[in-house]
């Protein structure tokens, strides 16, 4: 099996497992969320480690294991993006299973289990659609709790409409999909809240970068990732300079 098959059957079977695990009826919502990030990551890390045994591994669910800093290729995955949403029964979670090559986002998938009607969707780096154009007054996918000052007043700059949605993933994948323009997020996350959704956006011919243009670096000592900007590339000169205003 190739590693982006590889990435999309992981994250696609991580998600009918949560979606199993919250079906089930008999968790209340913290415990649904413990207890969906374990059944998930138990999954995702053995089967990775079982399919690509020279690999290195960093999930947001497992002690972090500094021996991947030697190592080429590094898996980066997050079993459920967006806990809160999940627990809620929304659309706007994700599964993010993504591998980097030498610090680069070069592979992976995000499944969004709660998609289309709860048959659920996966973007894939090898399989990219097409993204449809944007609309002329910009769309700005916001956090839904705690929207960045930074994107709101980007947002005003430009005259975009606000978009409130719940995981990094799903707002990566929204950008794709035609439901926003603009992924700006400057509130701190970290690697494995964005590798494999920016792997899959640069895939699809987006711009993906830190919010002062230089590029996203993965598998570093500290996984911690201040911000991110993902975009359609007509969009990126744009909303650098505005950023860089600020």
């Amino acid at each position: 099996m190739s590693d982006a098959d590889l990435a999309a059957h992981l994250a696609e079977v991580a998600g009918k497992l949560l979606l199993t695990v919250r079906e089930s009826g008999m968790l209340s919502l913290k415990a649904l969320g413990k207890a969906g990030d374990a059944t998930a990551n138990q999954f995702l890390c053995h089967a990775l480690r079982e399919q690509r045994p020279d690999d290195a591994l960093l999930s947001e669910e497992e002690k972090d294991n500094l021996d991947r800093l030697d190592a080429s290729r590094v898996w980066i995955v997050d079993p459920v993006d967006g806990t809160r949403e999940y627990g809620e029964a929304r659309e706007d979670w994700a599964v993010h299973v993504g591998l980097a090559v030498d610090g680069a986002p070069v592979l992976g998938a995000v499944a969004l289990p709660g998609a289309d009607g709860g048959r659920g969707l996966v973007l894939r780096t090898d399989a990219p659609v097409a993204v449809p154009a944007a609309p002329e007054r910009l769309r700005m996918v916001v956090s839904r709790t705690r929207p960045a000052s930074e994107a709101v007043a980007v947002a005003e700059a430009l005259g975009a409409e606000l978009v409130p949605m719940g995981s990094a993933g799903a707002k990566t994948m929204s950008v794709i999909l035609g439901q926003a323009d603009i992924y700006l997020h400057s509130g701190g996350q970290y690697e494995w809240d964005s590798c494999a959704p920016a792997a899959v956006a640069l895939a699809h011919g987006l711009h993906a970068s830190r919010i002062d243009g230089s590029p996203l670096v993965y598998n570093q000592p500290d996984t911690y990732m201040p911000d991110l900007l993902i975009c359609r590339k007509e969009h990126a000169a744009r909303v650098l300079a505005e950023i860089a205003k600020l």
